[in-house]
Order: C-alpha cells, then sequence, then structure tokens
C-alpha cells in the first residue's frame, strides 16, 4: 500500500490524480508480476529480458495520449475497458484501431458481440477512466449510458465523443491484439478538454 505521508512539495490532493495499476499497466504493456491465469511473452528468469522490457515501458510512457472506455453489449448486459491504444487508420472507408491486451476480460466479449464504442474521455472523467480500469467492479451499477446507434454498445455520459464500430479486422500482435473497427456512427459533444495520459499519470491541457 503507498505511504500515507505526503512527500515534501507535493499537493496534498495529488493521490487523486493517480491512476490505478491495472490502469497503468494495460496503458504501458502490462506490469511485471503474473497473476494466476496469465501468461507473458517475457522470460522473467532473464535480468536483459527485463531490463529491456522495463525500458520499452518507460519509453512508451513519453507519448502523451488521450484516454478512452471502450464498451460493448453482450447478452449479460455491458462490459468495458479503459483503452489507452486508439487511433485513426482510414478516412475512406472510415476505419480505427484500438490495442486490448489479450489478458482483457471484456475483449472476447466484444468479438463475439461483434462490435464496439470507443468514449472519448473529458478532463473529469478521472474517477470513470479508474473504475473501467479495475477487475471484479461493477462498472455500470452507477455509470449513465445510452446504447449507440448501431451496435447498442454503451455511450457514457459526459464524454467528448464516440465512435461507434462493428468488427472489421483482428490480428495478434504479441501480448496484444490489434483491433480494426470499421466505424458506424460517431456524434462529437461541446466539451474541448480532454483527459490526458503521460509518464503513468492523469494530466490535463491546463498542465
Amino acid at each position: 500500500m503507498p505511504s500515507a505521508e505526503i512527500p515534501e512539495g507535493m499537493s496534498p490532493d495529488a493521490r487523486a490524480t493517480w491512476p490505478s495499476r491495472e490502469l497503468i499497466d494495460s496503458f504501458l504493456g502490462g506490469g511485471f508480476e503474473l497473476h494466476p491465469g496469465e501468461t507473458s511473452l517475457i522470460d522473467f528468469d532473464d535480468p536483459e529480458a527485463v531490463t529491456a522490457a522495463r525500458a520499452f515501458r518507460d519509453m512508451m510512457g513519453r507519448f502523451c495520449s488521450g484516454v478512452t472506455v471502450v464498451t460493448g453489449m453482450t447478452p449479460d448486459g455491458p462490459v468495458g475497458m479503459t483503452l489507452q491504444s486508439f487511433s485513426s487508420v482510414s478516412l475512406s472507408p472510415q476505419l480505427i484501431m484500438i490495442s486490448p491486451a489479450k489478458t482483457a476480460r471484456a475483449w472476447p466479449l466484444m468479438q463475439r458481440a461483434g462490435g464496439f464504442c470507443v468514449n472519448v474521455l473529458a478532463a473529469d472523467q478521472v474517477e470513470l477512466s479508474n473504475l473501467m480500469a479495475t477487475k471484479g467492479a461493477d462498472k455500470f451499477g452507477s455509470v449513465t449510458w445510452t446504447p449507440a446507434a448501431s451496435t447498442g454498445s454503451p455511450v457514457l455520459e459526459g464524454v467528448l465523443g464516440h465512435i461507434d464500430c462493428t468488427i472489421h479486422a483482428v490480428y495478434e500482435a504479441g501480448d496484444h491484439y490489434v483491433v480494426i473497427g470499421r466505424v458506424k456512427d460517431l456524434v462529437s459533444s461541446d466539451k474541448s478538454d480532454p483527459l490526458l495520459f503521460f509518464q503513468g499519470q492523469y494530466r490535463h491541457l491546463s498542465d
């Protein structure tokens, strides 16, 4: 557990901006501890391999990005996961890319459903981001959402916008999947301040 003592020079409310361990691991390619049922391509008995993996993760942390919650609708209800790995791919046809970890529990359910919705988070949605990155949490018990036009996947209240997609292609890429989504519908909101992620911390444009 983190120490309750606030280091000198740090704001007393700084902890509110710290992301969850699950979120950091999912953003930066996984942690360095395995949990039951999980596997890794990293040889943990090889110090050089572990050092190289840490260097790669630290370097990827230098890339500032937005934060998304990818949602899907299944016969048993809605599912969701927080993802940093999101980008546009093609204008014609309109394609986007997400990259869920192979250990992500929500992704196989979305794949079977055939579609998903990318929700782009606003600066005031840190709590939502952490909730959707927490394994075993009741992710939709207190979250307001409406079904997306094409797939019925949850569109979360208060986001900057959403992109509703069907699954166009899926490729294996190491310990992640590269998923290409074909855009079926998209809506932008009037909000303009995004939630950002840089060097293992949430950031805002004002930073």
